[in-house]
């Protein structure tokens, strides 16, 4: 079919939705629209047989919808209406939720029914729970719903006929900040997490913070340490702990209000934000002992052993990695590599994989061509120990998304393994960037010069199967997001175990050696670095504007016309 997605951003839902029916042999278009786009006119250009809205915050005009089958993913169960669907799951801490694919009409989420899917809800932040379990049970509802569309026999159910509908014309209302204060006083540790964790992502949650305002973002509970409700007791890895009424919590990043008429801050690590203003406070540093996680606490990166299989996890916000979060997540990998393993796992948590650089921490920087110039040097310190690493296999293992950097620092390992929901982005253009990470090396090497230079030209994303026909994925698994880690250890353990893994690890080493001979990685490495240098000193290079809109979440709109292609892959 002809299917044209309509979405306030190509965010990512959208992008999986897109690769998802792509993959299926759809002909998918996508508009970006905003309230003043004139959208009779831009479904009018693409002629769709049906319109499908991934995520959409502005109603579809009657003009639209009248004319063409369109279809509106609602991020909630049957007969939940409003705009915070996501919020209230988490903040309710609701421990089953749904998706559910609707026809649009005059009134917002109350169309006839075409599809739904149910799931449990962990206890996690409401932007992991939606790239994860609410974009599983999205795109299982959205496929089920076109095939629908397509036989041309089925007919959609009034909610009002299902069971478990909820009143017509009850939607809850928007979450506002003023649902979302946090008492510091009386507040116990799960509710301050839960409410933290409602509004993770965005929009944060507005509090006072060193007698200044602040939004916060993240949160995770802290099993040892207490103090007085409100107090800073310390800081970890660029996040700082504060005291809740029974324990505390660990806060990743904050972001600073917008003045009037100003465009958005930037969203940093905790510390970094606060600056001079944070007191003398103790950095305490998760343990990295295998076997040893310490006290019930919280950290970005772990690390851990069963038998000769060893595990590093990290998970960093939105997946930017900062030039600290490398430098740290370096220290960690060498502390790994001292260990006695044969197998080496590298991801294996449930969210972002990596998506490169950290955008933020760059747009706050004094001299942002200075700290992009660190954070990619830091990046490719990393990609270097990954690729440097002789003595045992390393596997890169992708719960979620991978995109630029990140998914270049997956191709330096041995074998990918990507849970089959995994959207990769291997390519820089869309940031107005050649890239690094060694691309120049590892991409061709994995899917062949010509097929590289046309992944990188044409910047779509594609699905974990697009990704294994391509050669840069080596192993794909078909479960939830919840069951990922379990999965990756038990495999993990067998192949540490196999019996031709240390032959394995030989071959490896005897053709590093070769490759290095016929061409040092440090000549991919300066000749990547020089095109990237004269991109971060120029300012009249567009990856500055593209860096600032990307960072002041300025929206975009139209059709954008890399988008507007045949699927990567096909």
């Amino acid at each position: 079919m002809r299917i044209l997605l309509i979405a306030g951003a190509f965010n990512s839902l959208t992008q999986r939705v897109h690769a998802e029916l792509g993959e299926r042999g759809h002909h998918v278009g996508v508009e970006l629209v905003t309230r003043e786009t004139p959208l009779l006119e831009a479904v009018r250009r693409h002629a769709p047989e049906l319109i499908v809205a991934p995520m959409l915050k502005t109603a579809v005009p009657r003009e639209v919808w009248s004319a063409y089958p369109c279809l509106i993913v609602h991020p909630g169960p049957v007969g939940d209406r409003g705009p915070s669907s996501v919020d209230w799951a988490v903040h309710l801490g609701a421990t089953r939720w749904g998706v559910t694919v609707l026809q649009a009409n005059d009134e917002m989420d109350a169309g006839d029914i075409w599809a739904t899917a149910d799931f449990p809800v962990p206890e996690v932040g409401k932007s992991d729970l939606y790239r994860n379990e609410i974009a599983d049970g999205a795109v299982e509802a959205v496929l089920t719903a076109v095939a629908r569309v397509a036989s041309g026999t089925h007919r959609p159910q009034p909610q009002a006929a299902l069971p478990g509908a909820a009143q017509p014309g009850r939607p809850r209302p928007p979450f506002r900040q003023e649902l979302r204060r946090i008492d510091w006083r009386s507040d116990p540790t799960d509710t301050v997490v839960r409410t933290l964790r409602a509004a993770d992502s965005q929009p944060g949650v507005r509090d006072e913070l060193l007698g200044e305002s602040w939004y916060l973002h993240g949160g995770h509970r802290e099993g040892t340490l207490t103090g007085r409700p409100g107090e800073l007791l310390a800081t970890r890895g660029g996040a700082i702990c504060r005291a809740t009424a029974d324990g505390a919590v660990w806060i990743p990043e904050l972001r600073a209000p917008r003045a009037p008429g100003q465009p958005r801050t930037p969203k940093l690590p905790a510390t970094l934000a606060l600056g001079d203003r944070l007191p003398r406070l103790p950095e305490l540093p998760a343990p990295l002992g295998p076997g040893d996680d310490g006290p019930r606490t919280w950290s970005d990166i772990r690390y851990r052993e069963d038998g000769p299989a060893g595990f590093l996890e990290f998970s960093f916000p939105g997946g930017a990695m900062s030039t600290g979060h490398c430098r740290r997540l370096l220290a960690a990998y060498r502390h790994a590599c001292a260990r006695p393993t044969s197998v080496l796992v590298l991801g294996g948590r449930r969210d972002f994989f990596s998506n490169g650089i950290h955008l933020h921490v760059i747009e706050a920087a004094a001299d942002p061509a200075e700290e992009s110039w660190a954070n990619i040097n830091a990046m490719d310190d990393l990609v270097h120990a990954v690729l440097t690493t002789t003595d045992r296999l390393v596997v890169a293992a992708l719960g979620g998304n991978a995109a630029a950097g990140g998914a270049m620092l997956a191709l330096a390992a041995d074998e990918v393994w990507c849970r089959s929901a995994v959207v990769l982005n291997p390519h820089y253009r869309l940031m107005g960037l050649y890239g690094s990470e060694y691309w120049t090396y590892t991409l061709p090497g994995r899917a062949g010069p010509e097929v590289a230079g046309q992944l990188m030209a044409r910047a779509l994303p594609m699905t974990a199967t697009a990704g294994a026909r391509l050669g840069l994925v080596d192993r794909i698994l078909d479960c939830t997001a919840q069951d990922f880690a379990a999965r990756t250890a038990r495999l993990a353990a067998r192949l540490a175990s196999a019996p031709a893994t240390q032959a394995r690890i030989a071959t490896k080493k005897a053709a590093r050696e070769r490759d290095e001979a016929e061409r040092p990685l440090a000549a991919y490495r300066e000749e990547e670095l020089a095109r990237m240098h004269r991109t971060f000193f120029d300012p009249d290079e567009p990856y500055h504007a593209l860096r600032r809109a990307f960072v002041r979440k300025e929206p975009a709109a139209g059709a954008p016309a890399h988008l507007n292609t045949s699927p990567a892959g096909a």
